[in-house]
């Protein structure tokens, strides 16, 4: 596998670009955000002004949204899973989400017309944690695969929310294949954040999850005097959280959206080489896609996230995984005055990728191709924390993968 920096623009033929995020509109998305504030765990997660690191890199600003602190969970995932959770509750009521909070959802009169139901879901382990966790909270089962190769660590931070979980022999993508036959077979319901033909809706709610955390930053970077970035760099696996990030801020800012980059493990590069084929299309990527960026070794495309994606995003990059380790390090190591960010494999490859295309002279006509200057704010999103604590020091204190 090429040890360097890949990318294309995206010279895919719009078609309907409005039409595709009307989901992700601000109405919708901030009933995400109140049903998470139902929460007493809810907080706002912390938006990090490196003012210098954008100085040292010659920009003139970047912005980090430090999902570490999301639900005391460590990564962002749970505000996909949990949003879908209640919204399928609210369906078996025959309500809308906007009427029931976490307070209703666990009231015994509730939990009676409810009865008993069980959440199935595939994961690398953020999604099923967060998954496990909502299902926990309100007092239903969850059950979780996670493909070959994943953290114990991970496996057992999802058992300690109460779900059966265990590590299959297969690739992520396999792994929902055996959670939807599981929950076919045994009366569940798939919570799952990639979508396929036939099953949308969930993954679109999932999507609408994730807009709180878009809705957030917009308002964080208003609160600095900052109306929106130049540039919005976003990690993807399937494109579940790039799509809805995306979304929200191109239902909200239209014509003047801010450029989006939208970043990959070379490992696991569906958009990247879908968007290659410069036609709409999918491409798949097979494999056990052993990257250390295991929230993003995903080789199939969520629908949703790539009609989204073509039709809005500037430039795809596919990532081997020292920028990933590059990321983890610097933002771990901050120049003096800047916050320290304890950012995951998944979490940092977006400040990784940015490092290098500012400085790096190799990545020139990437940097002028999404036109990276003193003029320009760069919004991250750090997804996760050290969610593997032993994996974060490997690379962190002792150098692997590096360059």
């Amino acid at each position: 596998m090429d040890n360097y920096i890949k990318w294309t623009k995206n010279n895919i033929p719009k078609k309907n670009p409005k039409d595709c995020i009307k989901f992700l509109n601000k109405k919708e998305v901030e009933k995400a955000r109140r049903f998470h504030e139902s929460f007493d765990q809810y907080t706002v997660t912390p938006l990090a002004d490196l003012e210098n690191f954008a100085n040292y890199l010659g920009l003139n600003g970047i912005y980090l949204k430090d999902e570490s602190y999301r639900f005391g969970l460590n990564a962002f995932k749970v505000l996909g899973g949990s949003f879908a959770m209640g919204k399928y509750l609210a369906y078996k009521l025959g309500k809308d989400i906007s009427e029931l909070g976490y307070k209703e959802l666990t009231s015994d009169s509730v939990r009676k017309q409810l009865g008993n139901i069980t959440f199935a879901t595939a994961t690398d382990g953020n999604h099923g944690r967060g998954v496990a966790w909502t299902a926990n909270k309100l007092k239903q089962k969850s059950v979780v695969y996670m493909p070959k190769g994943s953290s114990l660590t991970r496996l057992e931070n999802i058992r300690s929310e109460g779900a059966e979980a265990s590590i299959t022999d297969v690739n992520y993508d396999d792994a929902v294949r055996i959670a939807n036959d599981y929950a076919n077979t045994n009366n569940g319901v798939v919570i799952q954040d990639t979508a396929w033909e036939g099953y949308e809706e969930i993954p679109a709610w999932i999507m609408q999850g994730y807009g709180t955390m878009a809705l957030e930053a917009i308002d964080q970077l208003k609160s600095k005097n900052i109306e929106k970035p130049t540039h919005i760099f976003l990690q993807a696996g399937v494109g579940s959280l790039a799509g809805a990030v995306q979304g929200v801020f191109a239902s909200i800012y239209g014509e003047e959206c801010p450029t989006t980059v939208i970043v990959e493990a070379n490992l696991a590069d569906c958009l990247y080489k879908s968007a290659k084929l410069g036609n709409g299309d999918i491409e798949f990527v097979g494999g056990d896609m052993q990257t250390i960026m295991a929230g993003l070794a995903c080789g199939e495309p969520n629908t949703i996230g790539w009609e989204v994606l073509k039709n809005h995003s500037a430039v795809f990059v596919s990532c081997p995984d020292w920028v990933a380790a590059n990321g983890m390090r610097i933002l771990g190591n901050p120049i003096k005055g800047d916050d320290q960010i304890i950012s995951g494999e998944s979490g940092a490859v977006t400040a990784g990728l940015l490092f290098e295309v500012m400085t790096n002279p190799k990545y020139a006509e990437l940097k002028e191709d999404l036109n990276l200057d003193e003029n320009s704010r760069v919004l991250l999103f750090s997804t996760e924390g050290d969610t593997d604590p032993d994996i974060y020091k490997k690379i962190v204190w002792l150098g692997a993968h590096s360059k």
